[in-house]
């Protein structure tokens, strides 16, 4: 028998190729993990030894990634008496991050500004009241949530918790490797997924049942109807969790599924006390937001924002809506975009809230 734990056999079943999350867990259920590396390796050609298994488990060290059992101390109570708790799950950081109040905020990646802002005010409004803010790091609404949530565990804020589909060591998307890194050192990182595993597409909606298993309440930013926040959504519905949506712009595409919550019966989400309503707790911290510092628009940049509202608008659609020549308006919204009012991209204009 192996000097190595029970934990080393375990991330090495994770690690063949042709074991997903359900057949771990199959294998599993019914004895340890060093018996049940033994029989699977056993059908294997060219049948992996114990030095497969060390090389694995001396990889884990070196990245820092930590391997929690399902029915072995060390793995998170949140998830023990899930019906679909991950058998095996790595993670990065410190797993105490996940002992306290937890809400999951989720959305599309593809986000409004709009969506962007209520995502991070409510991450950081969250955290700044003890709550821990789990997401799972993608761009848009999740990354904007984390923001928040980090912004509020600097000052001593509940720390994040994020759930990914890819391996601890393959950070995705690229451009928030900062931001992985930042997530792992205040909070935790957390992945069913071994070392080196893609994101491949199949991964996210498997990984979304962990956001949902974890969250004691689902906030529903901006999303299209069909989409990884529907698969959330499904998943916190079959576990009883409140789901929260944020009200959007009727005529919006990203507000789509938060609406048609709405129109279901789940209650908004329009702030942060909204959310701690639905945990039943008092807040403990103010909101942070700050007096708004921009410079006040004049009669045209007014009529402008009006027309904008808070939905991405065009040109065209900002000009038929003030009733005022092209020229009148590009030279407003170029103002209103250097004091910080809208941003515009791709033919765009957005409305941005204060900071």
């Amino acid at each position: 028998m192996s000097d190595l734990p029970p934990e080393a056999f375990a991330a090495a079943l994770a690690a063949l190729p042709g074991v997903g999350p359900a057949r771990l867990a199959q294998l599993l259920a019914d004895t340890d993990a060093e018996s049940a590396w033994r029989r699977v390796a056993a059908e294997r050609r060219p049948r992996p030894g114990d030095e497969v298994v060390a090389a694995g488990w001396a990889a884990l060290g070196a990245a820092g990634v930590g391997v929690s059992v399902l029915g072995m101390p060390g793995y998170p109570p949140a998830l023990v008496d899930d019906h679909e708790a991950p058998a095996v799950l790595f993670s990065k950081g410190g797993m105490a991050a996940i002992e306290g109040r937890r809400v999951a905020i989720v959305g599309t990646r593809n986000c409004t500004r709009y969506g962007r802002d209520v995502a991070f005010e409510l991450g950081r409004d969250l955290a700044a009241n003890g709550v821990r803010v789990v997401s799972g790091l993608a761009l848009g609404v999740d990354g904007a949530a984390h923001s928040g949530a980090l912004a509020a565990a600097a000052k001593g804020g509940g720390p994040p918790v994020a759930v990914v589909g890819s391996g601890l060591d393959v950070v995705y998307p690229r451009r928030h490797a900062a931001l992985w890194r930042q997530v792992a050192e205040a909070g935790v990182l957390l992945s069913e997924a071994p070392l080196g595993a893609a994101p491949e597409a199949w991964r996210f909606p498997v990984r979304n049942r962990i956001l949902a298993a974890l969250a004691e309440v689902v906030v529903v930013v901006e999303s299209p109807h069909a989409g990884g926040s529907r698969y959330t959504v499904d998943a916190a519905m079959a576990r009883d969790r409140p789901v929260l949506a944020v009200p959007g712009p009727v005529r919006s595409p990203t507000s789509d599924l938060p609406n048609a919550l709405l129109s279901e019966g789940c209650h908004p989400a329009r702030d942060a006390l909204d959310v701690l309503v639905a945990l039943d707790l008092a807040p403990s911290a103010p909101s942070t937001s700050q007096t708004d510092r921009r410079p006040p628009p004049d009669a045209t940049g007014s009529a402008v924002l009006d027309a904008l509202g808070w939905q991405p608008a065009s040109f065209e659609h900002v000009v038929v809506a003030t009733g005022r020549a092209p020229g009148e308006v590009g030279l407003a919204l170029a103002h209103l975009e250097r004091d910080g009012w809208v941003v515009g991209s791709g033919g765009w204009w957005e409305r941005v809230a204060p900071a």
